[in-house]
């Protein structure tokens, strides 16, 4: 069987299993999810040792930091990984629920049924936490899913696929329901994304250039951000010694996240007194800074001068743009022009400018006075998440459950007929 002919079978079975999921019970799809859990506890070390064969082949291959990071299994992930199992089997069921019911003048009552969107194909690099976090919100959501990791987390993937085959078995439902590509051949991700008659919906997750890739192929429709460009603008008002840790968070608690802090933006009447000192609390740390003229004395010897490219741009690593502006509305021009949809933020004491800053801005979330690193399905009470989408249709942020999900409308007469 050539890779074609392994992607349609895959397709088919993932459709067949679609039915069984979309009309399986709460109970079976919460029983599966706590299964997991314990699995992902009790089989750690086995985890660990195929891992372990991805890291050791990513070395080799010498795959820069912010990849090998992202590919690590550590125990602070697996915990994770864990906790959202859990966390998402507690949570409502959505499928079957009815929204907005009314009552027509004739007497029909007109609602909408929340439905599973059928199989959803994910394309993603790294990342194998992804993988569960993906597997058990397409679950919950009463979805089939293919899972298509990269090549350098093939290991780690096929043995978390493989626990959730015996958590599915054991709750009784479709194996099939959670798919891994048995094969690192690239040439299994374009034949995938000509499966439009089995697949409903692709889902990229990982560098600008995947998720372009994927766009440009896909025969379905793709839910994605292609980059996130995360700013932070701190007002005049703001309150230094709450921006300095905030700012040190956004920047540095996982640099290579697409929600970390690639720009700060700052207030001319504070920079005098904020950016000696988030200079002093985050260069000492290794954070190099790319300072626009103003700025650039202000943060010593950790700074050299921007140029044109390092405005809007991703750097994924400890480096970090800086942008002194007179006032809010250039820091949302600013953003306006540079960002990609995906984090802003704003520290200010200022109830005003915090609410026009959340009103005005157009992003996936817009935040006041906490760290862009929020910006993720479990720390906005989701669970996990399967994505952020910044694409707005149709969804707009971190995909949880309800974004698994679309609705179907449902009519209920007592023998109506149209004239």
């Amino acid at each position: 069987m050539d890779i074609r002919e392994q992607m349609v079978e895959m397709g088919k079975r993932a459709k067949a299993a679609s039915r069984g999921l979309a009309n399986a019970s709460g109970k079976a799809k919460q029983d599966a999810l706590l299964i997991l859990a314990d699995l992902l506890q009790s089989e750690t070390e086995a985890i660990a040792v195929a891992n372990k064969k991805d890291l050791d082949a990513a070395v080799e291959r010498g795959l820069d930091k912010a990849r090998v990071q992202r590919l690590t299994i550590n125990e602070k992930v697996l915990n994770s990984m864990i906790q959202g199992c859990r966390e998402v089997a507690a949570m409502a069921d959505p499928v079957g629920e009815i929204e907005s019911m009314t009552k027509r003048p004739n007497g029909m009552l007109v609602g909408r049924m929340r439905v599973p969107l059928g199989v959803v194909a994910m394309i993603y690099e790294s990342r194998p936490n992804a993988t569960v976090d993906a597997g058990i919100l397409c679950l919950k959501a009463g979805n089939a899913v293919i899972l298509r990791g990269g090549s350098e987390a093939f290991h780690s993937n096929k043995f978390l696929a493989d626990l959730m085959h015996i958590a599915l078995e054991q709750a009784g439902l479709p194996q099939d329901a959670v798919q891994v590509p048995p094969t690192t051949d690239r040439e299994a991700v374009a034949e995938m994304l000509k499966l439009d008659e089995y697949i409903d919906v692709v889902i990229p997750r990982g560098g600008e250039g995947l998720i372009r890739a994927v766009t440009s192929q896909a025969t379905m429709p793709v839910l994605k951000h292609y980059k996130g460009v995360c700013q932070m603008f701190a007002d005049a008002s703001c309150d230094i010694n709450k921006a300095v840790p905030i700012i040190e968070n956004s920047k540095m608690q996982y640099p290579s996240g697409c929600n970390a802090l690639e720009c700060l933006l700052v207030h001319k009447d504070v920079a005098d007194v904020l950016l000696p000192k988030v200079a002093q609390a985050i260069g000492s740390k290794g954070v190099k800074f790319k300072a626009c003229e103003k700025s650039l004395p202000l943060l010593g010897e950790f700074a050299e001068s921007a140029v044109g490219d390092d405005w809007g741009f991703e750097f994924l690593d400890l480096i970090l743009a800086v942008k002194v502006v007179d006032d809010l509305d250039e820091a949302m021009d600013y953003i306006a022009e540079y960002g990609s949809n995906h984090t802003e933020s704003i520290l200010s004491e200022n109830y005003e400018h915090c609410m026009r800053f959340i009103r005005e801005v157009d992003a996936s979330l817009v935040v006041a006075n906490a760290s862009t690193r929020f910006n993720d399905g479990g720390q906005l009470g989701l669970g996990a998440e399967i994505g952020i989408s910044t694409s707005k249709l149709h969804a707009y942020g971190p995909m949880g459950i309800k974004e698994l999900t679309s609705a179907k409308f449902v009519l209920m007469g007592e023998g109506q007929i149209r004239e």
